[in-house]
C-alpha cells in the first residue's frame, strides 16, 4: 500500500462457504495481463523515520473514456517524494518523471500506450483520488485530482488534451497548511439544475510536525493514530455553470467536520434524490440523506450506519452504495483494519439499515484482513453483486505485534451466493 507498486490485475479467490459449495468449481478464470497489456505504471509513496502520516495513504485510479472512442482507458494518480525530515509546510512536488500521475489511452487491439505528456496530466504534489465527471456538459469527460497540498480541475478539450483550469474555476481547495490534505471526491448534481456538482473529502488537519506517537518496539517507531489529529470538513463545489464553481459545504449541510477517506453516492430511501454515504476513519460514519430543497442532514446514527453493531466505531477507509440482494434497494459496505470486521449494512426499505457481516458471512473472511479501496461487481454474471477489495494494512510494522496479521495482502474477491 505505502511502497512502489506495480499495478497487477491479479485476485484472490476465495474458497465456498460451505462444504457443498466448495466441492463445486468456482467460476471466473483471471489472467494478469499487466505487462503484455503495456501498463508500466508503479506508484510512489515515500517512507521517512518520522512516521509522517501520509506515507499510510495510496493513490487512486480511474477507468474512463476520455477521448470518446468506445474504449476505456486508465488513469493513475501518483504520489511525490519526501525529505527526510520534511519542514513543516511543504507542500511536496513531483520531483521527475516518475512521479507523474499517469494516462493510459486504450488502443483497439487491447493494448495500452502512455499518453500522459500528451493529454497534459503529469501533475503536481503528492496525488490522492481522482474523480471523473463531464461538468460542462461539452460531452468529454473532465478530471478532478485530489492531493495533498491542492487540487487540480483537469478541462478536456476535446482533441486528447487537458487544460489546468483549477484557479478560474475556484476548485483548488484549501491550500492553507493543515488543511489541504484531500482524499475522495466525487461529481453529482446536488439540487438538479443539469449540472455536475462536486464533492471533497478531507482527511484530517495535519502537516509535516514531527509528533512522536510511540514505538512498537525499541527502534521501531509508529505511525501516529488519526485520533490525535483533528477532524475537518469536506468541500462542496456548486458548479455555477459558466466554467466556475462556489463552495457551498456549510449552506447545503454537507459540512459535518469528518476524516473522509471514502466517498458513494445512492438514492438509498427511493425518493428520486441522490444520499451520499462517507467512510470515516475511526469516528461515526456519515450518511446524508438529500431533503430536495438542495440541503442535506446526516442521518448515519438513526439509519444505524454510523457504529458496528455493537455500537463501535472503525477505521472506515473503502465505500461503496449497491444492490447486493437484488431487492431495489442500495446496501453499504466500508473496509476498515484487521480485527474490525469490514461493515455491509442491509437496507431496510424503511430509512434504516441492519447491520449483516455476520450473516453475510463478510465478518468471517475480512476480521484478519485490511481493506482499502472496495467495489460491487458481478465478476460471474449471474446477476447477483460481489466484492472485490484492495488489502494491505496501514502499519509496515504490524507484524512485529500481531504475527497473524500481514502489511502487504492479496486483493479479495468474494463471491455473492445469493
Amino acid at each position: 500500500m505505502k511502497s512502489s507498486l506495480q499495478f497487477l490485475f491479479v485476485l484472490l479467490m476465495l474458497p465456498a462457504a460451505c462444504s457443498l459449495a466448495a466441492q463445486t468449481p468456482v467460476p471466473g478464470k483471471f489472467v494478469d495481463t499487466t505487462e503484455k497489456a503495456g501498463v508500466a505504471f508503479a506508484g510512489v509513496a515515500s517512507h521517512t523515520s518520522r512516521k509522517y502520516l501520509l506515507e499510510t495513504m495510496g493513490s487512486g485510479v480511474a477507468a474512463f473514456d476520455y477521448d470518446n472512442d468506445g474504449l476505456l482507458d486508465i488513469f493513475f494518480v501518483n504520489g511525490a517524494p519526501l525529505s527526510d525530515p520534511t519542514p513543516k509546510g511543504t507542500t511536496p512536488q513531483k520531483a521527475s518523471p516518475k512521479d507523474w500521475n499517469r494516462l493510459y489511452r486504450q488502443q483497439k487491439d487491447g493494448t495500452f500506450v502512455d499518453v500522459t505528456e500528451k493529454a497534459g496530466l503529469a501533475g503536481v504534489g503528492y496525488g490522492m483520488g481522482v474523480a471523473v465527471g463531464d461538468y460542462d456538459n461539452d460531452g468529454f469527460e473532465d478530471l478532478y485530482v485530489t492531493a495533498y497540498g491542492g487540487n487540480r480541475l483537469y478541462h478536456n478539450n476535446g482533441n486528447g488534451t487537458f487544460t489546468d483550469v483549477t484557479e478560474s474555476s475556484g476548485t483548488a481547495g484549501d491550500t492553507r497548511p493543515g488543511q489541504s490534505w484531500s482524499t475522495s471526491a466525487a461529481w453529482v448534481d446536488l439540487d438538479n439544475d443539469g449540472r455536475l456538482d462536486l464533492v471533497v473529502l478531507r482527511y484530517v488537519q495535519w502537516d509535516f510536525e514531527d509528533v512522536w506517537c510511540g514505538e512498537n518496539r525499541p527502534g521501531y517507531r509508529q505511525y501516529c493514530h488519526p485520533d490525535i489529529f483533528p477532524a475537518i470538513a469536506p468541500l462542496v463545489y456548486h458548479n455555477d455553470g459558466n466554467g466556475h464553481f462556489t463552495e457551498v459545504a456549510q449552506k447545503v449541510g454537507l459540512g459535518n467536520p469528518g476524516k473522509g477517506l471514502g466517498l458513494a453516492i445512492a438514492d438509498f430511501d427511493r425518493d428520486g434524490k441522490i444520499d451520499l454515504a462517507v467512510a470515516n476513519d475511526s469516528m461515526p460514519e456519515f450518511l446524508f440523506r438529500n431533503k430536495g430543497d438542495g440541503t442535506f442532514e446526516e442521518v448515519g446514527l438513526s439509519a444505524e450506519v454510523a457504529v458496528d453493531s455493537d455500537g463501535r466505531t472503525y477505521a472506515g477507509m473503502g465505500i461503496d452504495f449497491e444492490d447486493f440482494d437484488n431487492d431495489g434497494l442500495p446496501d453499504l459496505v466500508i473496509t476498515n483494519l484487521a480485527n474490525q470486521k469490514y461493515a455491509l449494512y442491509r437496507n431496510n426499505g424503511d430509512g434504516s439499515f441492519t447491520y449483516d457481516s455476520y450473516m453475510s458471512g463478510i465478518a468471517r473472511m475480512t476480521l484478519l484482513h485490511s481493506g482499502w479501496g472496495i467495489h460491487f461487481l458481478d465478476y460471474d454474471n449471474d446477476g447477483l453483486k460481489d466484492l472485490l477489495i484492495a488489502q494491505g494494512h496501514d502499519l509496515d510494522t504490524v507484524e512485529l505485534n500481531f504475527p497473524q496479521l500481514r502489511y502487504k495482502e492479496p486483493m479479495l474477491l468474494a463471491r455473492n451466493m445469493g
